[in-house]
């Protein structure tokens, strides 16, 4: 009678005791644009998740030159993605040493002219809280603002 009521009773209640070893999640991650590749490669990303969807940009430490030390900038949503793009927007528009401060990182522009140049190149410094940096040239700012445009 008691193998009967263990085979019955408390056999298929052990399923619901027991816990998962690991779980299934549905992630995907997609490379929106690949404004730099080589050694010093800039990559914006879609990361698509259960419920979620953030943005990333992952870049190349810059103070790190003998390792290639790989680092992100998350961004949480796309309201987040789109004040970066108008932080590079209203840069593009503005002078050498201007800044746009944001909660996590700072975006610089520095112009830089050669002598005998007439015009000269448009660098920007994006610096992380945490310290790590790149930079890149106006061209790539202007295909990222390209891409996070129509999102």
């Amino acid at each position: 009678m008691k193998r009967l009521f263990y085979l019955f009773f408390l056999v298929p209640c052990i399923p619901s005791l027991a816990k998962a070893q690991f779980t299934i999640t549905n992630t995907s991650t997609v490379s929106l644009m690949d404004p730099r590749t080589g050694n010093w490669p800039l990559d914006l990303q879609r990361v698509i998740r259960e419920s979620d969807t953030c943005y990333e940009l992952s870049f190349r430490d810059q103070q790190e030159s003998q390792s290639v030390n790989m680092e992100t900038l998350k961004f949480g949503d796309r309201v987040q993605l789109k004040y970066f793009e108008k932080g590079l927007e209203a840069l593009s528009k503005g002078n050498t040493g201007d800044i746009a401060k944001f909660k996590d990182y700072t975006i610089k522009r520095m112009d830089v002219k050669k002598q005998g140049q007439k015009g000269g190149l448009v660098w920007y410094v994006l610096t992380c809280n945490d310290g790590t940096m790149t930079n890149f040239q106006q061209p790539e700012a202007d295909r990222m603002i390209a891409a996070i445009k129509p999102l």
